[in-house]
């Protein structure tokens, strides 16, 4: 059921067909928002379209968001339906190796940097001008409790993560005088396919079961509880809604607070 709480806001997504950022389109529709996504992945972009979900309010096409000449061609597609966005969702991000830092090969190092960092430079700079023609525009980055706290055999990611606290905080200060809010969600472990290979990773580096690892992801935080995709999807609905209107520069988590990284 549509609730028109961002009726009619026009907002860019990335990684739009899968876990954290299916479950923010679907939110953001719900709500009344135009969703201009894509994704790298063709067979959950099919899903998408065939799905009830899929309608006159949102687009979605396929983008290799780590290659800036693809990111420059989803834009000019995004320009041909509208000259103005209200909000930026820089989903995109890879889990990397897990491995210890001195065992990592520098190929894999490079490709989480480059995917996880330079693809939110990419979509960021071609949606500013397209922003600031919002009177209330706003900026999310999807970050991690890795980029707070650090993560062990994690190294790659984590900086990556880190860099995005960065640039939210660069931007929230640049961006201000035009009305443009700019913050960071960092999520603690999300339950989906993606943690399960983080997990399944873990588990085959330390020689360990994967259901062990599962739980001690689970008990890393005082909740005891997993974050779940909508709980994501949530807080990006307030940070565009005229609900967030004085929220910016901020750097959230969400992850039933964090105890321990290991």
């Amino acid at each position: 059921m549509q609730n028109n709480f961002l009726k009619n806001k026009k907002i860019i997504l990335s990684a739009g067909a899968s876990g954290i950022g299916l479950a923010t389109v679907k939110l953001l529709l719900s709500q009344g928002a135009f969703v201009y996504t894509c994704d790298i992945d063709k067979k959950n972009i099919n899903k998408l379209k065939k799905n009830s979900y899929f309608n006159k309010k949102l687009f979605i096409s396929e983008c290799d968001a780590s290659k800036e000449d693809d990111v420059k061609k989803f834009y000019k597609q995004i320009l041909y339906k509208t000259k103005k966005i209200d909000g930026l969702i820089n989903n995109i991000g890879i889990a990397g190796p897990t491995s210890p830092l001195e065992k990592i090969k520098s190929d894999d190092w490079e490709k989480t940097i480059h995917v996880n960092v330079n693809s939110h430079f990419y979509f960021t700079k071609y949606a500013i001008p397209m922003i600031k023609k919002s009177k209330n525009g706003s900026i999310i980055n999807i970050s991690s409790t890795a980029g707070i706290d650090g993560f062990p055999n994690r190294s790659p990611y984590a900086a990556s993560k880190w860099a995005l606290v960065g640039i939210t905080k660069t931007l929230a200060m640049e961006l201000g005088k035009f009305n443009i809010r700019v913050n960071a969600i960092c999520p603690g472990s999300v339950k989906g396919a993606r943690m399960m290979r983080v997990i399944k990773a873990k588990a085959k580096m330390l020689k360990r079961s994967v259901r062990s690892i599962e739980k001690d992801f689970v008990s890393m935080s005082s909740l005891k509880q997993w974050v779940y995709e909508d709980d994501i999807a949530k807080m990006c609905s307030f940070l565009i809604s005229q609900d967030s209107l004085r929220v910016s520069g901020q750097v959230i988590s969400i992850d039933g607070n964090t105890e321990r990284m290991d």
